[in-house]
């Protein structure tokens, strides 16, 4: 009996763990661009590279902490899937040679703009998960002129505790 359940448990998990794999995972670079459509869906953005390329994006905004992007080939075959709303993506945005058309690009819509007239700084934030525990905003700031000037996080305030719930 406790052979049966044994391999009932690892079945279990083993279907428990296949529903972990992220949208992201289990692409094949030079596989076509139907498989990415077939399981995710159209896109609900597309962006030109300079290459000839182009990035298909599946965000999960403006609620959601992540954004599928997928690079394919001007045939149409997958160079790469990842996702990138997270910290090592955020980190190769270059202050002062970056532009709102590169963080769209590489990040997609943001989750909310803002314009900070004393600062001359429009703001536009994403909503992410870092390292799977801490709710986070991120923010880049440009100047008059759309370059990336400031990066900065936060803590999200939707993922924050109710002080209020408990009379502070």
């Amino acid at each position: 009996m406790s052979k049966r359940l044994s391999v009932a448990f690892v079945c279990a998990a083993a279907l428990v763990l296949a529903g972990c794999a992220q949208p992201w995972q289990g692409f094949s670079r030079g596989e076509d661009q139907s498989a990415l459509v077939a399981r995710l869906g159209p896109p609900r953005e597309v962006y030109d590279l300079p290459d000839g390329s182009k990035r298909l994006m599946w965000p999960t905004q403006p609620m959601g902490e992540e954004t599928t992007a997928a690079d394919v080939d001007s045939a149409g075959k997958i160079i790469s899937v990842r996702q990138v709303l997270q910290p090592s993506e955020f980190y190769k945005a270059q202050i002062g040679t970056w532009t709102k058309q590169d963080v769209l690009v590489n990040f997609g819509r943001p989750v909310e703009t803002a314009y900070f007239p004393l600062m001359k700084r429009e703001v536009w934030t994403y909503r992410y998960l870092e390292d799977n525990v801490w709710y986070q905003l991120y923010h880049f700031y440009f100047d008059p002129q759309g370059i990336l000037r400031l990066t900065q996080k936060t803590p999200d305030p939707l993922h924050e505790p109710d002080r209020n719930r408990f009379g502070l």
